[in-house]
């Protein structure tokens, strides 16, 4: 709700210079304005006025409220996206970044951006050591407002190197007397700079080793301890079985779940490129923490649901050959285990990916990352893939249902596969294929022809065979019932239909020829009209359009020649 305040008497007020009269109109102000969130937009010039000389006021030397009532007048003036401009200058952004602590990189000589060493013996400093802690909130959300409303704040946040100073407060994440809100501002600024910066997120991955100095702040706020070396656990609770641990408190799921996001955006790239040895010691690393997380509970079924989204879409962003830390935790009382394997991991990923099936909703943001997440780690581990196989596509005994028809697991992803969303479908399609070990018949055993019929005319396979996949020889069991049926069984559909009156019994030559040539005429003007396209099916294996040259091939060499009558055979006989 917009309010209304008589702005000219503030900044009469301010430019007297007096410190104790810009205190007490400030207090007043911030007091009237708190909850403001929309501004009129005839007092956008006063509101830019009155930044200014609130950050002339920050540049003097200040005693402490005053600091906190200047600062806190920006953070709402900065909720006004249209009235960022003297807050998006360098010298403004520099001036708030000091107040909360990070260091900025001055101009050096040969135009080279440095820390300057004042600024570096702030970041290292301690809490009791660096200025109130309330000061530093206020001037961090100052700065998530201007990052959030306008992207040039963005491109000076950048060329501050504002990125070191909050990975240098980064490594102090095991000094608990720094406040929460602290913490918490620091990490959304960070996410707030490497979802709008490339530049940013190249430079703390590489640079300022990103993956290694968020997993260890990572496992300093979830309070982990490691009796193996890629086994997580919680410290003091190591006796406790692991789904009977405690839920995270609210604060540890707000600070990891900030983690989550920026690991997410600085590891986007991952899987498209091969990482060296210590990298990926460094992943292994994290996909320890992760599984923790997966296998851990919030406070509230609503907050685990996003922290376990959150985890699994960084999951999906790891080294395939590190995926491997799912499995590795020992069997223990409790777990579900298969083949010898720990399965509790694996199990989670498959009952979170169910749950979204369910709910139905932005299937493409909510379900993909779970279940691509399911088909790549199937595709590589043949006990998952084994595992989620008996969970998905049991033993075929139901002949008699179609597969899109039912409530269990293989029903709804079979009735994805005819999706409107192209991703969705194709992604339920491919993880079902990776289960049936790419193997055609075996998908179309499960999932009926025409259910199948689009990834495989995608892959070059509509004439059967098996894709490029390396698995494992076990073969595929076929119950009793399903043996009997086999003979019977429409592949199209993929069960047994009762047998359906010939329509065109009872008619006579002529009217068959009639309906045949009425057929052809609707499927020419279809044609025509370019509501279909006649296809073929191509050397490779994929369809293509049928060409003039393909209709005079077939007029040439009909695929199925006339036959021969008795008569003429018995004039050439002997």
């Amino acid at each position: 709700m917009a309010m209304k305040m008589d702005l000219n008497a503030i900044i009469e007020q301010l430019e007297t210079g007096d410190q104790d009269t810009a205190l007490m109109t400030l207090q007043s102000y911030n007091k009237e304005m708190n909850q403001c969130f929309t501004f009129y937009k005839e007092e956008e010039q006063d509101r830019e006025r009155l930044g200014e000389l609130v950050l002339g006021y920050l540049g003097r030397e200040l005693q402490p409220s005053c600091q906190l009532a200047c600062l806190q007048t920006i953070r709402i003036l900065t909720r006004d996206k249209d009235g960022l401009t003297p807050f998006l200058r360098c010298s403004a952004m520099s001036t708030l970044a000091r107040y909360a602590g990070i260091a900025v990189a001055v101009e050096g000589e040969g135009g080279e951006a440095d820390v300057s060493s004042e600024e570096l013996k702030a970041e290292d400093s301690s809490p009791s050591e660096n200025s109130d802690q309330e000061v530093i909130v206020e001037a961090l959300k100052s700065l998530c407002n201007i990052l959030l409303h306008n992207q040039t704040g963005a491109v000076v946040a950048a060329e501050l190197q504002l990125i070191k100073g909050f990975a240098a407060r980064l490594k102090q994440s095991h000094d608990t007397t720094w406040r929460h809100e602290v913490r918490f501002f620091d990490l959304r600024l960070t996410f707030e700079l490497t979802a709008l910066r490339v530049d940013v997120r190249v430079q703390l991955a590489k640079e300022l080793h990103g993956v290694s100095l968020l997993g260890n702040a990572l496992d300093a706020t979830l309070g982990l301890c490691w009796p193996d070396t890629l086994e997580a656990n919680r410290a003091g609770l190591q006796v406790i079985p692991p789904k009977e641990l405690p839920p995270f408190s609210r604060q540890q799921t707000e600070l990891a779940m900030e983690i989550l996001k920026i690991l997410f955006n600085i590891t986007f790239d991952t899987p498209k490129r091969k990482v060296d040895e210590e990298e990926a010691a460094d992943y292994r690393h994290l996909g320890a923490i992760l599984r923790h997380c997966l296998m851990s509970r919030a406070d509230g079924e609503e907050r685990t649901e996003e922290f376990h989204s959150h985890t699994i879409n960084l999951l999906g962003n790891l080294p395939l050959p590190c995926m491997d830390v799912l499995l590795m935790p020992k069997v223990q009382p409790g777990s579900i285990e298969y083949m010898g394997v720990n399965m509790d991991a694996v199990n989670m990923l498959l009952e979170f990916m169910e749950k979204r099936v369910d709910r139905g909703l932005k299937l493409k943001e909510t379900l993909l990352p779970s279940l691509n997440l399911l088909t790549e780690s199937s595709r590589i581990h043949r006990e998952t893939r084994k595992f989620l196989r008996s969970k998905v596509l049991p033993p075929l005994r139901d002949v008699n249902t179609k597969p899109e028809m039912g409530d269990a697991l293989r029903n709804k992803l079979v009735r994805l596969m005819t999706h409107i969303d192209t991703d969705v479908k194709d992604c339920a399609a491919e993880f079902l294929f990776v289960l049936c070990k790419e193997s055609v018949s075996r998908f179309i055993k499960y999932t009926g022809y025409g259910n199948a019929a689009g990834l495989l005319a995608a892959r070059g396979l509509m004439v059967g065979a098996r894709d490029s996949g390396i698995y494992s020889g076990d073969e595929d069991s076929e119950t009793e019932e399903y043996k009997e049926a086999k003979a019977q069984i429409n592949p199209i559909t993929g069960i047994v239909e009762d047998d359906q009156p010939n329509p065109m019994e009872g008619m006579s030559d002529e009217q068959k020829e009639y309906e045949a040539m009425k057929l052809v005429n609707m499927f020419d003007k279809l044609s025509r009209t370019n509501s279909i396209q006649p296809m073929a099916l191509g050397m490779d294996g994929k369809m293509r359009k049928i060409t003039p040259e393909d209709l005079l091939k077939l007029n040439h060499n009909p695929l199925f020649p006339p036959e021969e009558t008795h008569n003429s055979d018995s004039e050439n006989e002997a």
